[in-house]
């Protein structure tokens, strides 16, 4: 069987070396992330170019993921391009009046410069992912003067978080609102919005996605610790056509004894509530210099595979590692290996709650005959790939193929857990039973079902309007009579 869990590639500086993009796209990666954090439009747009007519020549299908910076709350720069090293007990001061290249041992300047007034004596202040910690002991005006709790080094720009958040930064930043254009000029499939405080953050990003022409579907970080309160955390699911488990803010500013169970909070309510949910940071950081994970890697990937999640993504590990192939390789095989485990096959989802849909239900009783049966694969006709994300709640070892002649869908779909894209002429087709001829004959020419094999197929009763499914039809291959 193919692995079900997909694969989420940064891509940077290590992918542009020659033959680099095509190694990593052919070991099994399935969508690419492009980082606004990093690099210009032109590198932007260079590395969808590519990856889209990669895609194109392989007669495959691969996602575009274009991840917003987001509020960057850090510290400014040190004289001379400094690095300082701080000890426990030391004093130190975080000035927003300080020039942003005059900071020392002593102080240095604050790029967010409203951080004064957000904080009081006894916040916790953790800087660069947490390695240097230091708790507030008063406020003088810009001044916040701190003691250091955890020393360790300091260089330029480094980020702040606020233990249990609580700043005030919005999601969307100028750059976030001009880079959202360029996604549109890219055509991207999904947008990642950084630091998500509420479902209004994501639905202002839909809005302005809108007004650039951009049909992406938002996937909303989960960042912030205010994020996890459970009526905030529900209504941008809600909003959202997927989350990121995003373990490194979210991990300095809960505190990481709390990650693991929070990981495994949001992957439930994402499935529970019909949404993509992508697990991501550090899954195989040792990969960036090495070309063997830790174990401790391995039994993490693992780990999030067994919980459900649709996505398992690599960042450093293919954007500036030393071994992009091998970390992609390593993630395929470890999933792969995880998903043959009876756990990862079995699900009861919504088996005891009622539908919102005809089409909802469809795609659930579906999964429930498909997996009661026998079936080989499930081919699901659809325009919007709606009907194949509820079937992929659904746990189970069962290909579900989302057949569309839509690119967009196809594209869509590539980050659904058990999903893969199919692409279908519907409109050449002038009856059902000349539909399900077409699919049966596209299913074989991909190699995928053979004489014998049960194939399940849902459609709507009305081709090419979304929204319809109402059908569910069982083929048997070989048979003359579809």
């Amino acid at each position: 069987m193919p692995r079900r869990t997909k694969i989420l590639a940064t891509l940077g500086p290590a992918t542009d070396k020659e033959g680099i993009l095509e190694s990593i796209l052919v070991a099994g990666v399935n969508v690419v992330r492009i980082n606004f954090s990093h690099g210009s439009e032109e590198e932007h747009l260079g590395r969808v170019k590519a990856v889209r007519e990669w895609a194109q020549a392989n007669h495959t299908y691969i996602g575009i993921l274009m991840d917003l910076q987001g509020p960057k709350i850090r510290i400014a720069s040190f004289k001379d391009g400094m690095k300082i090293q701080l000890n426990n007990g030391d004093a130190f001061a975080l000035d927003a009046d300080l020039d942003e290249n005059s900071g020392g041992q002593d102080s240095v300047g604050i790029a967010y410069k409203t951080l004064p007034q957000e904080v009081k004596p006894g916040n916790v202040l953790l800087l660069d992912d947490g390695k240097v910690v230091m708790e507030v002991t008063s406020v003088e005006g810009n001044k916040i003067n701190t003691v250091v709790t955890q020393g360790g080094a300091l260089s330029d720009k480094k980020g702040i978080n606020l233990r249990g958040g609580g700043l005030s930064a919005n999601a969307l930043t100028e750059k976030d609102k001009k880079d959202i254009l360029i996604a549109a000029k890219a055509k991207a499939d999904y947008v990642a919005l950084s630091f998500p405080v509420s479902g209004d953050d994501v639905r202002e990003t839909k809005k302005l996605l809108k007004a650039a022409g951009c049909a992406a579907g938002v996937i909303s970080k989960i960042e912030r610790a205010e994020s996890l309160v459970e009526e905030t955390i529900l209504d941008i699911i809600e909003e959202s056509a997927g989350i990121m488990v995003a373990r490194g803010d979210l991990g300095v500013e809960i505190g990481d004894p709390q990650l693991p169970a929070q990981q495994k909070r949001l992957i439930k309510l994402a499935r529970s509530n019909d949404r993509i949910v992508i697990t991501a940071t550090q899954m195989l950081e040792s990969m960036i210099t090495n070309p063997i994970p830790t174990r401790a890697e391995v039994f993490d990937v693992a780990n999030a595979v067994l919980d459900g999640t649709d996505a398992v993504m690599l960042s450093a590990e293919t954007a500036a590692g030393d071994y992009p192939e091998n970390a992609v390789k390593t993630m395929h095989d470890v999933c792969l290996e995880t998903e043959k485990n009876p756990i990862a096959k079995v699900s009861h989802h919504r088996l005891h709650e009622h539908f919102k849909g005809i089409d909802e239900t469809v795609a659930m009783s579906t999964m429930y005959a498909a997996n009661h049966l026998g079936v080989r694969v499930i081919a699901a006709l659809t325009e919007t790939g709606k009907t194949a994300m509820w079937m992929s709640r659904m746990s189970s070892n069962i290909s579900i193929y989302a057949m569309s002649d839509s690119i967009q869908t196809l594209r869509k779909v590539t980050l659904y857990r058990g999903v893969y894209p199919c692409g279908i002429e519907k409109k050449s087709a002038s009856g059902w039973s000349q539909v399900n001829e077409t699919v049966i004959e596209t299913l074989i020419k991909n190699e995928v079902v053979e004489d014998g094999d049960l194939v399940v197929l849902t459609k709507g009763m009305y081709k090419d309007e979304s929204g319809g499914t109402n059908m569910m039809k069982i083929l048997r291959v070989g048979d003359n009579n579809y």
